[in-house]
């Protein structure tokens, strides 16, 4: 788990949890690696900064410049923290 500064442990939460347009950082990705190789292929990585556009199933967020959908599932497996 990655742990910036200034950042509480109440500040982490689930990917699914976040409100769309919200921006949040990735501090850490659950579960096994096929599920870590999966998001890192999509640019989902620890450290980088997310942009939710949209929660209904499949959660729809921006990376960069590219806009990824994921399930609900793999959302709730991604620890993040408020930008």
């Amino acid at each position: 788990m990655i742990k910036f500064e200034g950042e509480t442990v109440q500040d982490n939460m689930n990917l699914s949890q976040v409100r769309p347009g919200e921006t949040v950082r990735i501090v850490d990705i659950g579960g096994g690696c096929g599920l870590k190789n999966k998001l890192r292929l999509r640019g989902i990585d620890e450290g980088r900064t997310v942009r939710v556009l949209s929660t209904r199933s499949p959660m729809t967020i921006e990376v960069g410049r590219n806009t990824i959908s994921i399930g609900c599932g793999m959302a709730q497996k991604v620890k993040v923290s408020r930008v």
